[in-house]
């Protein structure tokens, strides 16, 4: 593995070509953001008595009745300070709400995808090394099917088993509202709320990501070195997960990194049908709402994830194979 002051060369370069990536990503998302039909102020008094001309007055103090290209400077101008600009949904900083919510999206999504590397990765090799067993056809049979379910319906499948037939589970929603609890009661509660969704969000990924490491594996356990080392002795154990998952590992680790944007964006489907408070129920609705300073705050923050997510994925090749240099 090169040293650290090439990890760290490699890393500030890579930081300062976000930015202008980030600026070009901003004008496009900010244009076609502006394209949509109609504004925040048409969305909450279109159906009013107000006059046009204290619609026209509230879209002046909103800037609204500016060129779309100014409109972008003034923005641009804020976001360089940390100013998101300000949610008309909420009437609170973009910055406020976006850290109000995302963290409940991002308790849901690490939940989901521990639990989906846990059972997906042992699942994945095994199959690999038991092709057309009756293990690998059944969980073939099971990924599949995961894939396939729409992530909807899989939800209100659960939602009609675990709270509709058997009462097991709440319905939707966070925690029970209306009811005094001490803090241990609170936290059970708001577990026992996120049992549903975190289930229907593993069973929705553990499916492509168990074929994802079962054909990384396939591509290995088939060569030359692996075939070496069995003639060595070595017990099958060691042969799998020491030598040919490590070699297996570059494309599950580009996987992991690309996964690091979700953990943070929320699952819009699933979160609006078990009525969770995450950062994709809020977005589903700004998109309503016109809430534009709230999307653009969003869709940036997505963007500036998936590159991070990408450089966190290079770094790791040089970890995961000592013989990958990057430059």
């Amino acid at each position: 593995m090169f040293g650290d002051y090439d990890m760290r060369q490699y890393i500030t370069r890579r930081l300062l070509l976000m930015i202008p990536i980030l600026i070009g990503v901003s004008i496009i998302v900010f244009f076609l953001i502006a394209s949509i039909p109609g504004d925040a102020i048409d969305a909450k008094f279109a159906q009013s008595h107000l006059t046009p001309q204290r619609i026209a007055q509230m879209k002046a103090m909103l800037g609204l009745n500016q060129p779309v290209w100014k409109r972008y400077f003034t923005w641009a101008g804020n976001a360089i300070q940390g100013n998101f600009g300000f949610s008309t949904q909420y009437n609170l900083p973009v910055s406020t709400v976006i850290h109000t919510f995302i963290w409940n999206s991002f308790i849901l999504a690490l939940i989901s995808f521990i639990l989906e590397m846990a059972i997906a990765i042992p699942v994945g090799v095994y199959s690999a090394t038991k092709v057309h067993s009756a293990f690998d056809i059944i969980f073939t049979i099971i990924a599949f099917a995961g894939i396939s379910l729409p992530s909807f319906f899989l939800a209100l499948l659960l939602q009609k088993g675990f709270s509709v037939d058997l009462g097991w589970m709440p319905l939707d929603g966070m925690q029970t509202i209306g009811v005094t609890m001490t803090p241990v009661q609170r936290f059970a509660d708001v577990c026992q709320h996120m049992v549903l969704p975190v289930i229907c969000l593993t069973m929705e990924g553990i499916g492509g990501t168990m074929r994802y490491v079962r054909t990384s594996m396939l591509e290995v356990v088939h060569q030359d070195y692996i075939r070496t080392a069995r003639s060595k002795g070595l017990p099958e154990r060691i042969v799998i997960y020491k030598h040919a998952l490590r070699n297996a590992a570059i494309p599950i680790v580009t996987f992991i990194g690309g996964a690091l944007p979700g953990l943070f964006s929320g699952a819009l489907i699933t979160e609006t049908v078990f009525g969770w408070p995450g950062i994709g129920k809020i977005f589903l609705a700004s998109i309503d709402q016109r809430d534009y300073m709230f999307m653009m705050g969003y869709v940036m923050l997505l963007a500036l994830l998936v590159m991070l997510g990408n450089l966190l994925s290079d770094v790791l090749y040089s970890v995961v194979d000592p013989r990958i240099r990057l430059k």
